[in-house]
């Protein structure tokens, strides 16, 4: 297995495939680098080198108890960078990732970064604070946090309705696909996607949008129930120097994965651009 071990001596998995322009893939919570299968599969025949990593604590990498924070994601993803010395790198990143994305781009990115991609992302802050009044309230995380804590795998089967709009009348159910998110969500440690839940809804990305003059494209569902798009990537998009927003009328939060062959066209013309 490919790993480094970052400075605190948690060890990172990833998979670094193809030569070529590299495109670096951040996962959602509480998945890990498989989340990007179809976007793996589809750049590297195109003849990029694709990149995913396992987040610490999820997947293949270390089960640790600590750093599970957005300024550790993203110092870990930048050893990682630099152990695999990526220049001119496309960074994207889905949901959690789309946060980790736009922290290690904003504060170790310069020189390294060509693009940015957001996918239905966290940015710039989901909860409900004094700065942001419509955000989401702390007890449906409260909520999350219970769920996970207290009986993670069936918890984990439900959550797989929302995320992928199966819960939509007139939806096509993919047994196959809520499965596979199954068995990436209990691949990685129970305190690790505990704490995530804080990393993903308190912290406020509103200044790392802001100091990025990078090209960053914001691809968001319409139809989102896990982070809603009025309250993230149309905010995100305006606090963006250099951004532009793509919104899909009834795509899920999961919609790489659902709705691969559009997400995948759309990203190739914004590499391309």
């Amino acid at each position: 297995m490919s790993t480094i071990k970052v400075k605190d001596g948690t060890e990172i998995y990833y998979k670094d495939w193809g030569t070529g322009q590299p495109l670096f893939f951040h996962h959602g919570w509480p998945l890990s680098g498989d989340d990007w299968d179809a976007q793996m599969m589809f750049f590297l025949a195109q003849g990029f080198r694709v990149i995913a990593h396992d987040r610490r604590g999820h997947g293949r990498s270390s089960q640790t108890a600590e750093g599970h924070d957005m300024d550790t994601y993203a110092a870990d993803v930048a050893e990682l960078t630099h152990a695999l010395d990526l220049k001119d790198a496309v960074h994207i990143g889905h949901s959690t990732g789309g946060g980790e994305v736009i922290r290690y781009v904003a504060k170790h990115g310069k020189g390294r970064v060509a693009k940015a991609v957001l996918i239905s992302a966290v940015t710039p802050i989901m909860a409900k604070t004094e700065s942001n009044p419509d955000g989401i309230p702390m007890s449906i995380f409260d909520e999350i946090r219970e769920g996970t804590a207290s009986h993670r795998p069936q918890y984990f089967q439900d959550f797989t309705m929302p995320f992928y709009g199966f819960n939509r009348e007139g939806a096509k159910v993919s047994q196959g696909i809520r499965d596979n998110w199954w068995r990436q969500g209990m691949m990685g440690a129970i305190k690790a996607h505990y704490d995530c839940i804080k990393a993903f809804s308190e912290t406020d990305f509103t200044e790392d949008l802001k100091s990025v003059d990078i090209p960053v494209l914001v691809m968001h569902g319409e139809d989102d129930q896990i982070v809603p798009f009025p309250l993230t990537g149309v905010k995100a998009a305006k606090l963006l120097k250099n951004g532009k927003l793509i919104s899909y009328p009834g795509f899920p939060h999961g919609m790489p994965t659902t709705e691969a062959a559009t997400i995948n066209k759309d990203l190739l013309a914004f590499i391309k651009s």
